[in-house]
């Protein structure tokens, strides 16, 4: 499975500097991250829309806009679809609540050290 998201990354970074009227990917990486982004919001929202139908036609075809898009994000952040595997890999065997509670404690640590930063000022 990673194969195919490798490939089809190495194709999205190779057509980075491309003419942008001949390469769609071209276009959206010029046009910068909010329009990349505001497109991943667009096939979400259409994805959410597949699966709300129950076409499962549709949500696979939605589904695979969907990463594209994602992956083309990557590229425009300078990140690969490994990065986001290992995030995976990590997370793996962790109970979906505990792992949500440790960001969660994470982010209270960061928020109470910028409070205290803030209060010795």
């Amino acid at each position: 499975m990673s194969d195919v998201l490798k490939r089809l990354a190495e194709v999205i970074a190779s057509r980075r500097g491309a003419d942008p009227e001949k390469s769609y990917v071209a276009r959206l990486l010029a046009k910068g991250e909010d329009a990349i982004l505001k497109k991943i919001g667009e096939e979400a929202t259409e994805t959410v829309m597949a699966g709300k139908d129950g076409d499962r036609a549709k949500i696979v075809g939605e589904m695979a806009d969907l990463w594209f898009h994602c992956l083309l994000a990557l590229e425009a952040y300078g990140l690969k679809p490994g990065d986001v595997l290992d995030e995976l890999a990590r997370r793996e065997g962790l109970s979906g609540l505990d792992e949500k509670a440790a960001r969660k404690d994470g982010e209270r640590s960061d928020a109470e050290g910028l409070t205290a930063k803030f209060k010795q000022g």
